[in-house]
């Protein structure tokens, strides 16, 4: 007959301890799953409209979100409808964040239905109103990316929707937000070179108002020859009016945008040159889209340092100052 020592029995107890311990924590796992309708193991899936939120936020999030943006390179979105492709990933998100101050004023609707269901936040109004920008009909400035400032606090408010979602993750996007905010005052500091120039030639002329807080920010005066939203019309006034202050100031260069037709620009560009003025095309702007995915100008960063970098050398090539 097979005896066991006591020894023998004291193992297959221990062993029997771990295993019942394992599942209750298994258990408890699957629970908290269920009661949150979160896999803490699984990526945050986070939808933006523009990739102005969007790519600083998967920067931000590293690995542990997914994002996705909407709208990509040239996509304008005061225009811009949803697909219903562009609903289904918004039903699939964790997360939602979009501009607001009636950027996406066509997808307003939707936002109100999705946000009933899961977090939503309209970052941009989230800022100050005290520092928001109007036009003469007192509308909202929803262009908010171009002052560096106000964009990092509309940011930080999405890591602080991100943080609240998964606050395991809170210490970890805390980290990646204090470095890539680093980052954005490097980009300020990096932006100073345009008030090199002596104030009076400091005009900036593009395709839409949607530079102000860009001008206000660098000190330089802004016309655009369409309003704050692109869905109106460019009138022969308003072409004149731009080729007036051409005339005046004798600006060097006019930008197009990448978002917009270059037809205005290019007929503000012949009125000019009949009055005698030889101004030149300074190059194209991001203003409401970025570059492509995967380019430097597909990044914040490198989107604001291209418009930095190439306002300066346009402006500089129709400079009298000796630098």
């Amino acid at each position: 007959m097979i005896t066991f020592s006591k020894k023998f029995w004291g193992i297959i107890l221990l062993c029997c301890t771990f295993l019942l311990a394992a599942c209750n924590d298994k258990s408890a796992t699957n629970n908290e799953q269920k009661n949150t309708g979160k896999d803490n193991n699984k990526k945050i899936t986070v939808v933006t409209t523009i990739a102005q939120i969007g790519e600083p936020l998967s920067v931000i999030g590293g690995d542990r979100v997914e994002v996705k943006s909407l709208m990509g390179p040239s996509v304008d979105p005061h225009l811009y409808q949803a697909t219903h492709g562009d609903i289904q990933t918004l039903e699939n998100a964790d997360v939602v964040f979009y501009n607001g101050l009636h950027l996406e004023a066509n997808m307003v609707d939707i936002f109100e239905e999705i946000e009933k269901s899961k977090p939503v936040l309209a970052i941009g109004e989230t800022i100050d109103k005290s520092k928001l920008l109007h036009d003469e009909n007192n509308a909202v400035d929803p262009h908010i990316w171009f002052d560096i400032d106000l964009w990092q606090q509309a940011l930080d408010a999405a890591v602080d929707q991100l943080k609240e979602y998964s606050p395991e993750n809170a210490s970890y996007f805390e980290e990646n937000k204090v470095k890539y905010f680093e980052k954005l005052q490097q980009l300020k500091e990096d932006a100073k070179k345009l008030t090199e120039f002596p104030e009076e030639q400091r005009i900036l002329v593009t395709a839409h108002d949607a530079f102000g807080y860009f001008g206000r920010m660098h000190h330089m005066k802004v016309v655009g020859l369409q309003g704050l939203s692109t869905d109106g019309e460019i009138g022969i006034s308003d072409i004149q009016n731009t080729i007036d202050t051409i005339v005046k100031y004798k600006v060097p260069a006019v930008f197009v945008e990448s978002s917009i037709n270059e037809s205005s620009i290019k007929a503000v560009i012949e009125g000019a040159k009949k009055q005698g003025v030889p101004i030149q095309l300074g190059g194209e702007l991001f203003s409401d889209a970025m570059g492509k995915a995967g380019t430097e100008e597909g990044t914040y960063l490198g989107m604001y340092r291209h418009n930095i970098d190439t306002i300066y050398t346009a402006l500089k090539g129709g400079s009298n100052t000796n630098e």
